[in-house]
């Protein structure tokens, strides 16, 4: 059997003057960003690890954003199809983390030291990926300070409403209702509330009468399921490299991340399942 020559199929082989994949995907920057301050051999697996991460998290903001806009308009079709995505989204950096855990204790300590006090607790996108879903905390702007846009940016976002806010306008738009005023904070994370769950309770009760508010909360709930399962593998990744020491960038670490799987995205969406 001869070999395939490529060329022979019609596949083109000169780019001097054209776009090639290399070119259009910027490889270049991107394979030439990994910065090792180590002679240890998994520090490029931790690097990259994150690095992915934040690239996955650039996708979800920019899904999340876009949904937000189209569910302001009440064009609900794209928004279900974007909401879908970023569930997919977290599912993906869930599955990362089952790459990061081969790493041991033994091997992370190898070059834990030369990450000085930069900590995954540090990524902008995260903060702004939470406080675009609603879970918000003006405190947590600080740590950028060191940086006027991304500090400009993440107070910005807390300017505007979230994304679980304007699903509770669609919500109330439909149900001819009014919410107290807490439910709108801006710069606190959302607390469930009694009215906003009896009118979700309604639109489950009755899904056909409400089915796009129906979809909705249930795309909704989907997102924080992922987006939960990430918070826990997070935890206890680190519980397993680490143990309970303290983050590099000054939290306490595994008792911090597990503080945070308490918080509730959307409670309302959750507890109304004990009322059917």
């Amino acid at each position: 059997m001869t070999a395939y020559n490529p060329e022979e199929d019609g596949a083109k082989m000169s780019f001097a003057k054209d776009m090639s994949y290399i070119d259009y995907l910027s490889l270049d920057p991107i394979l030439g960003s990994q910065n090792l301050q180590s002679d240890a051999h998994d520090e490029m697996l931790f690097i990259i690890q994150h690095q992915t991460s934040e690239l996955w998290m650039r996708l979800a903001l920019h899904e999340l954003s876009t949904a937000r806009e189209k569910l302001a308009q009440k064009d609900f079709p794209p928004v279900f199809k974007m909401l879908t995505r970023v569930a997919r989204i977290f599912e993906q950096l869930n599955n990362a983390w089952d790459v990061l855990r081969t790493m041991t204790p033994s091997e992370y300590t190898e070059f834990r030291g030369d990450l000085g006090a930069s900590s995954g607790f540090q990524s902008h996108q995260y903060r702004l990926i939470e406080f675009i879903v609603g879970n918000r905390n003006r405190s947590m702007v600080k740590v950028h300070k060191h940086r006027p846009d991304l500090h400009h940016m993440l107070a910005q976002e807390l300017g505007k409403k979230s994304l679980y806010h304007v699903a509770l306008d669609c919500l109330a738009h439909e149900l001819d209702m009014t919410f107290p005023s807490e439910v709108y904070r801006m710069d606190a994370p959302h607390q469930a509330c009694t009215e906003v769950m009896d009118a979700w309770t309604q639109v489950y009760r009755d899904p056909k009468a409400h089915w796009h508010l129906y979809e909705l909360a249930e795309k909704l709930v989907d997102l924080e399921d992922y987006f939960r399962r990430w918070r826990f593998n997070h935890v206890t990744t680190v519980e397993r490299i680490i143990g309970f020491k303290r983050g590099t960038g000054g939290t306490s670490g595994v008792k911090y991340l597990r503080k945070m799987l308490e918080v509730e995205l959307f409670p309302e969406l959750w507890n109304l399942r004990g009322q059917l």
